[in-house]
């Protein structure tokens, strides 16, 4: 005797709850896809990094959130718990220190760009080819970023020692928390002229600098290796180490050299 195949009996699922269902794992969707990255970027890196931030919200969906400044003052921020995800230091023993206390992803640490110190002046006729004009009776005033907190500060008064200016030059020099009030300080004429990152002043269509400047030779400083390093407090871990890898994209290492920099 033959039988009839037996039905299974579905539960008819209604379709307010369907959707309410559809609903929530869009958003859940969504939260895995887009996430908020906070980044310390040394203020030499400014312009650079708001290039790249902006290519990688592009390209992946996620935002990120910019803070510029000095890179000791960032590592004190970040020993203090400031909410930082990734930082771009303007150095490499600052993302070393913070690997060393645990506070970083040692895995995370590469060098993303070197720098090239530079003395410039807004005015285009004043700063010579060989920076000369160091000795010159003419310049009241040196900017340079605080050695204790910004590398490119470091950097100018290891220049400054080497080519045996350190005294001469004592009076003149005023002293900016960071790169880019040394910047400011020589674009508002409270100083006449001021060392700098060559990314600061450097157009990144390759066209040429205004005003003047005398490219510091790289036997007068020790080399200016850029770090970046993941924060172990990172909230999103995922898309930090993204941000960090995407700094070595060709993309953004086309930006890097625009604005002046080697990797």
């Amino acid at each position: 005797m033959n039988q009839e195949p037996k039905k299974e009996h579905t539960m008819k699922i209604p379709l307010r709850w369907r959707l309410a269902a559809l609903a929530v794992s869009l958003l859940a969707v969504g939260s895995t896809r887009a996430a908020e990255v906070q980044v310390a970027v040394a203020a030499n890196f400014t312009e650079a990094a708001k290039k790249i931030a902006a290519d990688f919200e592009k390209d992946t969906g996620n935002t990120v959130k910019l803070s510029f400044g000095a890179t000791g003052a960032f590592f004190a921020q970040i020993k203090e718990g400031a909410p930082f995800d990734v930082l771009l230091a303007a150095d490499e023993a600052t993302p070393r220190k913070i690997v060393d206390e645990g506070l970083g992803l040692g895995e995370t640490r590469k060098t993303y760009a070197i720098g090239k110190l530079v003395l410039w002046s807004a005015d285009p006729a004043l700063v010579d080819a060989n920076g000369a004009v160091l000795k010159s009776d003419k310049v009241r005033h040196v900017a340079v970023a605080d050695a204790k907190l910004a590398p490119y500060g470091k950097a100018a008064q290891e220049a400054l020692e080497r080519l045996g200016l350190t005294d001469k030059l004592k009076d003149k020099l005023v002293t900016a928390g960071n790169i880019a009030q040394a910047y400011q300080f020589v674009t508002s004429g409270n100083a006449e002229i001021g060392f700098v990152a060559l990314g600061q002043v450097q157009p990144p269509d390759g066209s040429k600098a205004s005003g003047s400047m005398w490219v510091v030779p790289d036997n007068l400083y020790s080399p200016i290796r850029q770090d970046v390093v993941v924060l172990a407090s990172a909230k999103s871990k995922s898309t930090a180490r993204e941000f960090a890898k995407y700094l070595a994209t060709d993309k953004a290492r086309a930006t890097i050299k625009a604005y002046g920099y080697a990797w």
